[in-house]
């Protein structure tokens, strides 16, 4: 016997993608986020792919990759979908030294984040008369 399944976190017309263990600071990351929250996921593939910073390929990744799941998982319209949420957490932090004059040393961090991207249908309608006002 087996415990029974949990419900789903999202709703129906929700899919998401996580990627964990970017090697970047959340700083950084939650900038390039901030570039594609509440757009169009059309909207928001182009901005990344444009986007001159370097993090902007994995997020562009996990985007497609939310897509995807919505799509093939949920039986989404792809042409429907906006990125509702894209959340940036905190990973690790890497420790390193840095040799400094006088025998001293100086703390070096390298730190890690998560990168959340839910992507929401939204009808057709909706969307147009939002745009429109």
């Amino acid at each position: 016997m087996s415990k029974p399944k949990s419900p789903r976190a999202l709703k129906d017309n929700e899919a998401k993608a996580v990627a964990r263990n970017l090697r970047v600071s959340p700083q950084k990351l939650n900038l390039v986020a901030q570039l594609i929250r509440g757009k169009k996921v059309a909207s928001a593939l182009a901005d990344l792919e444009f986007s001159r910073k370097r993090i902007a390929h994995d997020v562009k990744k996990t985007l497609e990759s939310a897509i995807a799941n919505a799509e093939n998982n949920h039986d989404l319209d792809v042409d429907d979908l906006v990125v509702a949420e894209a959340h940036v957490g905190k990973g690790i932090v890497m420790k390193r030294f840095h040799a400094r004059a006088r025998g001293r040393a100086g703390r070096i961090e390298k730190p890690f984040s998560h990168l959340t991207i839910v992507v929401r249908e939204v009808d057709a309608e909706a969307a147009k008369s939002k745009s429109a006002a």
